[in-house]
């Protein structure tokens, strides 16, 4: 019977994802356990251990224990994570067998396209390559942009130190991870134009998904290649994915300055530019970033629960972010709009959306509601929230943001356990997570009659 399981685990990619982030968690607990992790002062003891490696893998960013209370081998690890948890690890798995033997196996492209949402099994060489060279090129931009402001805006006091908080901050910021060494976050770069844009350009473009950064990549070689003019036509999943990330990007920086413009916890005090530069940041790291600049925990309520359906929501599919997703939300949203126009067909760019593809959306939003809503009934009963933070908190960890009001750490264990699985189930993806058990499809040979109850 265990052979037989095992056989089963290996013909399930969906499964193999799964497991292989378990045990790419447990081997970064065991490293930030180790003594060599911590900064000498105090003890990294195994339950924010494992917070921690799951908060890293998961680029989720909420954190039991401050950033400095690690070594720099600590923070060398939590780096480490962050970068093959938001590439992917069965994605990495496949690029070193790529490199390794100049080919990749069926059964490792099946996983990897599992885990990074590629469409053509037959393409994932070309689009893990492509994936590795926009990495690489977006972080290693990013790191110089920071390490020059670092150096010369005086934010650090040596080329060294600078060199590394870029790289680190950098990888974080490309990887939608919002974890920074500094115990503010990004407090002290609030007014600061060239950090703040910089940064959120990064997380935007990871959040976009690397199916949409991949075909971005491949036109530009066409044109390169060919010199002709004429434009390839974009697919529906990049259409959708940029339009309505678009629309996101706008109704959450025009919330956060709605609700926030005279607070005095937050944006009150700034002036004018400050504010649209912080609304703006604030606005747009939910699709989860993760970093701050303004302190969640003395934002108002209205703006809390319009921030916690922006977590709920995420970015693009196949991307570095959690969430159900922008496509998931804009397909539901184009069911909702042919309803009201009678149309039968729910279409899009004058394509017609599949059945399946339908069911799959509304699948996916009442499972993530599911671990949201019970997340949150289960952290009011634990820890005697309040509806406003333990809402935010299960959003933050669901949608993999790292966004908190400030409870996390003050969190009882076993609330800080259940954010670990709900901070996985977040990063694998609600249809993943369930789909892993599932060894097969169960399609039966028959149908039974039809009838249709009484709705609304």
């Amino acid at each position: 019977m265990p052979r037989l399981r095992l056989i089963a685990a290996n013909s399930n990619p969906a499964q193999l994802v799964v497991i292989g982030f378990v045990s790419f968690i447990a081997i970064g607990t065991a490293l930030l356990w180790l003594p060599l992790a911590s900064d000498g002062r105090t003890q990294i003891g195994f339950e924010n251990a494992l917070f921690m490696s799951t908060s890293a893998s998961t680029v989720t960013g909420l954190a039991t224990v401050p950033i400095d209370d690690f070594s720099l081998f600590g923070e060398l690890v939590i780096l480490a994570l962050i970068q093959i948890g938001g590439f992917g690890i069965m994605t990495i798995g496949s690029l070193l067998a790529l490199i390794a033997s100049n080919r990749v196996g069926l059964r490792q492209r099946m996983v990897a396209q599992a885990e990074i949402g590629a469409v053509d099994v037959g393409e994932l060489r070309t689009l893990i390559a492509a994936i590795a060279r926009i990495t690489l090129g977006v972080e290693g931009i990013l790191a110089l942009i920071l390490f020059v402001r670092f150096w010369h805006g005086g934010y650090e006091d040596s080329p060294g130190r600078a060199a590394y908080s870029a790289i680190f901050h950098s990888v974080s910021s490309f990887n939608n991870a919002g974890i920074s060494l500094y115990t503010d976050s990004l407090a002290r770069f609030a007014n600061d134009p060239v950090v703040v844009l910089s940064i959120s350009g990064a997380f935007i473009i990871g959040g976009i998904g690397f199916p949409i950064l991949v075909e971005m990549w491949r036109h530009e070689q066409h044109r390169r290649n060919t010199g002709s003019k004429r434009v390839i036509p974009w697919s529906l999943h990049t259409k959708i994915t940029l339009w309505a990330t678009a629309g996101l990007l706008v109704i959450g920086p025009a919330v956060v300055l709605a609700f926030e413009w005279t607070n005095p916890a937050t944006l009150g005090p700034l002036d004018l530019g400050d504010k649209f530069l912080a609304g703006w940041f604030q606005g747009v790291t939910p699709r989860t970033a993760g970093f701050s600049t303004l302190n969640f925990g003395g934002m108002n309520e209205p703006t809390l629960l319009v921030v916690s359906v922006l977590m709920f929501i995420g970015a693009g599919p196949a991307s570095t972010s959690g969430g159900i997703k922008v496509t998931t939300v804009a397909v539901l949203t184009l069911v909702l709009w042919s309803e009201v126009r009678g149309n039968i067909d729910v279409t899009a760019f004058w394509r017609r959306l599949p059945e399946k593809l339908i069911r799959q959306a509304l699948a996916i939003v009442m499972l993530a509601l599911v671990v949201v809503i019970g997340t949150t009934l289960t952290l009011m009963g634990l820890d005697d929230l309040s509806l406003t933070s333990a809402l935010f908190e299960a959003a933050s960890a669901f949608g993999t943001v790292g966004l908190s009001t400030g409870i996390t750490a003050g969190l009882s264990g076993s609330a800080q356990l259940l954010l670990v699985f709900v901070m996985l189930a977040g990063r694998v993806g609600p249809i993943t997570l369930v789909t892993a058990w599932a060894l097969r499809d169960h399609v039966r040979v028959y149908r039974y009659p039809e009838e249709r109850p009484i709705i609304g």
